[in-house]
């Protein structure tokens, strides 16, 4: 089971150890997948509350909040077969850690946070089609795999918004910095199983 699928944005493949370790443990990385498509919703109606005069942004952002509210509902109803009650699960430092690099001041903490959420969106993008590839569970390995061009897309489109609102040069630069504490935080494997561990 090879994991070094490249992915744009990403400094580093995910590990093979995250990759037993979430196939062994199906049941919670579908909870919490559950909770990642939710906030992931909130994270593009936060910014569309935000920045409600950037017209390119609340209309790309309305589109990616709907389809991740989606997920949320499919994901929610493959629990629901399986007998797997929603439940509260604590999260993973990787996203907090990753928020706590966005700067302040305007217009550092648009870019910061349209460049997290890209970097965010592309690690689910590779983890998904991991999943996808190497599930046993042939239905649910066909759901990730389905799952896989929406990411993808909604990873371009935070990195589109990035460079309509701000430089690319600044984009560039910035996006290699970030890229680099996204790889040095999962570095480690969290003990317990989440999609971003």
């Amino acid at each position: 089971m090879s994991t070094a699928t490249t992915i744009k944005f990403l400094q580093k493949p995910t590990s093979q150890a995250w990759l037993e370790q979430a196939l062994a443990n199906l049941d919670i990385v579908l909870l919490d997948h559950s909770h990642c498509e939710r906030k992931a919703a909130g994270v593009a109606l936060n910014l569309m509350f935000r920045y409600p005069a950037h017209t390119k942004l609340v209309r790309s952002l309305t589109a990616i909040a709907q389809e991740e509210l989606e997920h949320f509902d499919q994901v929610n109803q493959i629990l629901e077969q399986r007998g797997i009650p929603l439940a509260p699960l604590a999260a993973p430092p990787y996203g907090a850690s990753l928020s706590k690099q966005i700067r302040s001041p305007e217009p550092d903490r648009l870019l910061d946070a349209l460049l997290v959420s890209a970097l965010i969106e592309a690690r689910s993008h590779e983890r998904l089609g991991l999943l996808g590839t190497h599930c046993p569970d042939l239905e649910l390995a066909k759901f990730y795999r389905g799952l896989m061009a929406s990411e993808a897309r909604h990873y371009g489109i935070y990195w589109v918004l990035a460079t309509t609102y701000c430089d690319r040069a600044q984009v560039d630069q910035r996006l290699a910095e970030l890229a680099i504490v996204e790889s040095e935080l999962l570095s480690t494997l969290h003990p317990e199983p989440r999609i971003h561990s």
